[in-house]
């Protein structure tokens, strides 16, 4: 049985529900920044980049990602 471990790169979190055929697994954590980044962000570029602080989402985001990492 595996871990379920975050893709992003240096994450730590594990036990991540949500998931994309293309880019692995994300955690909740990783997931709210992505939406809060916009939906004009790159993945490729952020599944490479650190973790940074978690800000407010937005709901226009939150729906592209959700799609792409359902759960």
């Amino acid at each position: 049985m595996s871990v379920l471990e975050c893709n992003r790169k240096d994450c730590e979190n594990i036990m991540c529900d949500r998931y994309s055929t293309t880019h692995g697994y994300i955690c909740y954590e990783c997931f709210e920044e992505l939406v809060n980044n916009g939906a004009e962000t790159d993945i490729y570029k952020f599944m490479g980049s650190p973790k940074k602080k978690i800000y407010n989402s937005s709901e226009t985001s939150f729906e592209r990602f959700d799609r792409i990492f359902s759960l």
